[in-house]
């Protein structure tokens, strides 16, 4: 059973800094991309950035230059270092192993940016 489990979200001022980590477990995790979504409140998922299996990465416009994403295929963990935090940036954060709708997803954690 493919299972991801993020942690690390929490209330943060703004222009702090989090790590976010998703856990996966039940596939072949250094074989596959992975992402980041998030959703704010009211609002849909919104895309944040792609891990590809060979280490290539890419942002949203809006996360370029202040987030940067990674992994440990040995740890199987997807990782989201998120620096210069801003209040639009509140939402919850979850992993993906793809983008459809019937990808694997993790519960989610929650990210506040407030003062």
């Amino acid at each position: 059973e493919v299972q991801l489990v993020e942690s690390g979200g929490g209330l943060v001022q703004p222009g702090g800094s989090l790590r976010l980590s998703c856990a996966a477990s039940g596939f072949t995790f250094s074989g596959y991309a992975m992402y980041w979504v998030r959703q704010a409140p009211g609002k849909g998922l919104e895309w944040v950035s792609t891990i590809y299996a060979g280490g290539i990465t890419s942002y949203a416009d809006s996360v370029k230059g202040r987030f940067t994403i990674s992994r440990n295929n040995a740890k199987n963990t997807l990782y989201l270092q998120m620096n210069s935090l801003k209040p639009e940036d509140t939402a919850v954060y979850y992993c993906t192993r793809g983008l459809g709708d019937s990808d694997p997803r993790g519960r989610g954690t929650q990210v506040t940016v407030s003062s």
